[in-house]
């Protein structure tokens, strides 16, 4: 039997030497890192035998580069949408994570996303709104194939929640990896979340 739903591929951007260390929000001009080139290879390797349709990806410069590398094995062309960006981080932008992490406001930003927003920045609702409208419409353009789209950590989690039907506020109880594969189907029956953060690719031969 032919399986008609929809299948979409949420990529995480592949490592970069800003990673755990400053907050990079929309910053320009972050690459990935050696180890980040790697893990793109190696994504890039498992997912060469996925029958993809498109590569979207965030606008920034570390998840172009990974799309790139999982889109070079199918000859497809990488596709930008803005929504696919990461948060807007605002005054945060470029700060050191362990300082944010001794404020109130980066455990209530953690506690309740669904109520709190950067200083001067977006807030998880927003991001949210705009990742789906885009899912939305980048899988009925696709329909009954899979596509690749390569975005960040907190977009995709506020994605994931709102498709399986978790509370914002809870969604950083997920874990989004840097080059993990989280992948949600489409059917006549609505959305099934079939995979979170997949790293398999990307551990160590045993």
């Amino acid at each position: 039997m032919t399986d008609s739903s929809t299948h979409i591929l949420l990529i995480r951007h592949a490592t970069t030497d800003w990673v755990g260390r400053w907050l990079a929000g929309r910053t320009p001009g972050i690459s990935l890192n050696d180890q980040g080139r790697g893990q793109a290879q190696t994504l890039a390797k498992r997912l060469a035998k996925t029958p993809l349709a498109a590569v979207y990806s965030s606008p920034l410069e570390r998840a172009q580069e990974t799309a790139a590398a999982i889109a070079a094995p199918h000859g497809l062309p990488v596709r930008i949408d803005e929504r696919l960006g990461e948060m807007d981080c605002g005054d945060w932008t470029g700060r050191n994570i362990e300082e944010l992490r001794q404020t109130e406001q980066w455990r209530q930003l953690h506690l309740q996303p669904g109520s709190t927003r950067f200083p001067g920045g977006e807030s998880m609702l927003e991001a949210q709104a705009r990742m789906v409208a885009a899912l939305d419409q980048l899988r009925a353009a696709h329909l009954a194939t899979t596509i690749a789209i390569v975005s960040h950590a907190d977009p995709i989690k506020a994605a994931v929640a709102y498709y399986v039907g978790l509370p914002l506020d809870l969604c950083q109880r997920l874990a989004i990896s840097t080059a993990s594969i989280t992948e949600l189907s489409f059917s006549p029956y609505g959305p099934r979340l079939l995979r979170c953060n997949d790293c398999a690719h990307d551990q160590p031969e045993i």
